[in-house]
């Protein structure tokens, strides 16, 4: 088997499964970039639709947040008390906040008011209801503010530009964190591990961003570690940020070192990639309904044209 196991990832394809469950088995879907997040659960599934994943999200199912490493996340809304708990992080929040020019004692306040009763706002919303208080990213960092305290969300996309909702309006209620952190740090690592196999407290820090006492805190706190399970011969088309590539601390065991700067080649970039039974054979792109394919090597044709179709199946 290689380090880490395609089906612990669910990139087997199990049968049957909904968005949300993929979410809950994944204990977390990246979702900074939304097409690539939806891309994920095409890899995980020969049956989910974009407008399926919508529809989670639309119901309230799956929960668009900061979590994990203080990046957007797709969480399930059970599990959102308890991630919050963990991954919130105030850090460096005021900073940003000076640095954009966004000043005063009543950020908190003047952020909360802007967003409640209104349902999700665009960027350019908030701007007309701040009233000449923050622009651009400062806009975003007192988002921000307000998700830490467990008062705002992500919403859906509307025209192309991402939403932001106050929790209250799309949840019920403001995101109250989990009060037991033994319990919280004990649940988030047996989903990781069984998510993430084989894997080590040093995986869970620094896809979590927890400190590594934390991690190995949470490691022995979880109790028995699952067993690992043997990778099938599978070939899929992940997407850039997918969790097969984020989830531990190290590539080195899926990604040949001779070809990590064409996956990587800086500037926060991280292609889209093709895997071949748990390793990482190419990249691929692209435009439309147009997918190209840039191998390592050789690649089963067979299987991988299965896979471009079923991405445009995908999308529509």
């Amino acid at each position: 088997m290689t380090t880490r196991s395609v089906q612990a990832q669910l990139l087997h394809r199990p049968p049957d499964l909904t968005a949300g469950e993929i979410v809950r088995r994944l204990l977390a879907v990246q979702a900074q970039d939304i097409t690539s997040a939806y891309l994920a659960f095409r890899a995980r599934s020969a049956t989910l639709t974009v407008a399926d994943v919508e529809a989670a999200w639309r119901s309230r199912e799956i929960v668009r947040m900061w979590g994990p490493r203080g990046t957007l996340h797709f969480v399930h809304a059970d599990d959102v008390p308890w991630v919050h708990a963990l991954t919130r992080s105030s850090t460096g929040i005021l900073r940003r906040l000076r640095q954009e020019g966004v000043t005063g004692d009543d950020l908190l306040p003047l952020i909360e008011r802007a967003l409640a009763g209104q349902g999700p706002l665009t960027k350019a919303d908030l701007a007309g209801r701040l009233a000449g208080r923050a622009s651009g990213q400062g806009i975003v960092h007192l988002v921000g503010l307000a998700a830490f305290h467990g008062l705002a969300v992500l919403g859906p996309p509307r025209g192309g530009k991402p939403t932001y909702v106050h929790a209250a309006d799309w949840l019920g209620a403001p995101i109250v964190p989990e009060p037991d952190r033994e319990r919280a740090l004990a649940e988030l690592a047996r989903r990781y591990r069984h998510a993430h196999l084989p894997s080590e407290p040093e995986d869970l820090a620094a896809w979590s961003g927890l400190p590594l006492r934390a991690a190995r805190a949470a490691w022995a706190l979880a109790g028995v570690r699952p067993a690992a399970v043997p990778d099938g011969d599978v070939v899929r088309l992940a997407p850039a940020f997918d969790e097969y590539l984020l989830g531990w601390r190290s590539r080195d065991p899926i990604l040949p070192a001779e070809h990590a700067r064409k996956v990587f080649p800086g500037g926060g970039i991280l292609r889209p990639v093709v895997i071949v039974g748990g390793t990482v054979a190419g990249v691929w792109g692209r435009k439309g309904a147009e997918v190209t394919v840039s191998p390592f090597g050789e690649l089963p044709s067979g299987l991988l044209d299965d896979e471009v179709a079923d991405v445009r199946r995908f999308l529509g």
